[in-house]
């Protein structure tokens, strides 16, 4: 039964002018600078600080840390959905704080860290930008040493990434502050925090720890660097039987709530394996800079840009996992997208494209459709370890950070100086403009991921060349008529302030009647679709 469609008046501005603007959540900015609220430095799990310990003495000195993240969300009191996807985005910095990286940033504070967060929070999401613990040894000798206490540092990030997953979890089961949806987590990784991204949506059987590339002796399967019984299992706790003589360094303990997310974004960074993904993991979607000298776009050596630059241990970037986890299915959500928007256009175009490189060579990007789901950043080739692995980051040159001295030369090598190496030309306006690139590109894939509106949908406009269209009465009791003196709407759809397709049927008619059939009140677009274009109507529903 049809029930009575009544609709509120709407400003002419939004209902009757031809040039509006319809805005689609999660696609595009539906909210202001002004409606974003952030909580900072919200505690969210204590754990030993394996930075500012030290095992060697006797007894060793055990220290912990409080770890905190910044959310950002749309002011409740100005949003309309209770529950929000959440982002969890994880900070670059090589696992050490800055400037001991080599850098200014390195913090859930950086640049890039807060305009990503606040730009998720203008579309419609809560963000959370997390710090994660940090410490190994990037000035031992030997690259066993150096590779055992990298890997164990971003175990360990996997662990703190999980608890922070689990303390979303459980507050959305109870007040839910956030007003979160705990079944819609989205990771987004930057440089460092890609690698962890990446790990946390793989590692899922313990033997992954014990690959041969993993272990101190490739020939004794039996131990890896990464040692469960010292440090925890790979949910994040410890055993429920000791089994180190020293027992384990590990103080989180289950609180009854999974730590399961459903979508992946790297930017940059690499994965730890090939062997890790299998079908079923969650969909991926990856910006990675072709020529990146520090994080393999195809497979190669890890690079750490600490002051000299350390290789680590052989990993797979994106041009290689991408295609693998689309061989799966994993990305079957959004493989269909259309071409239509800048973003997807650009990145089909760069498929199966090759590109110098800077050990002489030459690289060739995947093809389509293997590579859905990649967006290759082109940058100009440089000398090795000076090609751009982060275009999005800048910061302050006059900072305390930056000015700081890293290597004392001669001549004496700032912070600045040396992550400028790689990003030279590095600025606020240049970090926003590729920042623009993973706004446009990941959003439309978690959309059609997350069921959060239509997959075909990139965004919905108004076209103002149509003329003579009346949608009338206007506030309507029963029905919605339509009328196209100009020419016939072929077919129409109806979407809610989410995004979502609610109704929609084909007419080819001049002349129609849209009937309510059981929409709640609240906000919708009205696309009217012609031969050659289309044109949309904001309404509301009482």
């Amino acid at each position: 039964m049809n029930r009575t469609l009544r609709f509120s008046l709407v400003a002419a501005a939004l209902t009757i002018q031809l040039a509006t603007h319809a805005q689609t959540r999660y696609l595009q900015e539906v909210f202001t600078n002004s409606d974003v609220v952030v909580t900072a430095d919200v505690p969210y799990a204590t754990n030993i600080d394996f930075l500012t310990s030290n095992f060697t003495v006797v007894p060793p000195v055990i220290n912990t840390i409080n770890l905190a993240m910044d959310i950002y969300e749309p002011d409740q009191g100005v949003d309309g959905v209770a529950e929000r996807p959440l982002v969890i985005y994880l900070h670059t910095g090589n696992l050490l704080p800055p400037p001991f990286n080599s850098s200014p940033n390195g913090t859930r504070k950086d640049s890039s860290a807060v305009e990503n967060c606040r730009r998720m929070a203008r579309r419609g999401y809560v963000a959370a930008s997390v710090s994660y613990r940090l410490g190994w040894n990037p000035t031992a000798a030997d690259v066993q040493t150096r590779r055992g206490t990298l890997l164990n540092a971003v175990y360990r990030a996997i662990h703190d990434t999980k608890m922070a997953v689990r303390w979303f979890k459980a507050n959305a089961d109870g007040a839910n502050t956030y007003g979160i949806d705990p079944d819609k987590i989205i990771l987004v990784g930057e440089g460092t925090g890609g690698y962890i991204t990446l790990a946390y949506s793989t590692l899922d059987d313990p033997a992954e720890l014990f690959i041969e590339k993993f272990r101190p002796d490739p020939f004794d399967p039996s131990v890896s660097y990464v040692d469960t019984c010292l440090v925890g299992n790979i949910d994040g706790f410890c055993p429920a039987t000791p089994c180190s003589p020293v027992g384990c360094l590990n103080l989180y303990t289950p609180n009854g709530y999974d730590a399961d997310v459903q979508f992946c974004v790297n930017l940059g960074g690499a994965l730890a394996d090939t062997s890790w993904l299998a079908p079923g993991d969650v969909p991926m979607v990856s910006l990675h800079t072709v020529r990146d000298d520090f994080a393999p776009f195809d497979e190669g050596i890890v690079y750490v840009p600490v002051n000299p630059p350390l290789e680590v241990v052989e990993l797979q970037g994106a041009n290689v996992f991408i295609p693998l986890a689309n061989s799966y299915g994993n990305n079957d959500a959004f493989a269909t997208l259309p071409d239509g928007d800048p973003f997807t256009d650009r990145a089909r175009a760069l498929y199966g494209t090759t590109w110098d490189v800077s050990n002489g060579g030459t690289l060739t990007i995947a093809s389509a459709p293997e590579a859905e789901g990649l967006f290759p950043i082109i940058r100009p080739l440089r000398p090795f370890l000076q090609n751009e692995a982060s275009p999005w980051q800048w910061w302050d040159p006059t900072s305390p950070l930056a000015l700081t001295v890293v290597s004392a030369g001669p001549p004496p090598v700032t912070a600045h100086q040396a992550a400028s190496a790689s990003n030279p030309d590095m600025s606020a306006n240049k970090g926003r403009t590729y920042i623009d690139t993973v706004m446009g590109y990941i959003n439309p894939r978690i959309v059609c991921a997350l069921d959060l509106g239509p997959c075909s949908l990139v965004g919905v406009n108004e076209n103002e060349d149509v003329q003579g269209l009346e949608l009338f009465p206007n506030p309507a009791n029963e029905r919605v008529n339509v009328a196209s003196n100009l020419q016939p709407v072929t077919f129409f759809q109806v979407f809610d302030m989410n995004g979502r397709l609610v109704q929609e049927m084909s007419v080819n008619s001049q002349r129609f009647t849209i009937e309510r059939q059981g929409l709640k009140p609240g906000a919708y677009f009205v696309k009217l679709h012609f031969a050659n274009g289309a044109a949309v109507r904001k309404l509301m529903l009482d």
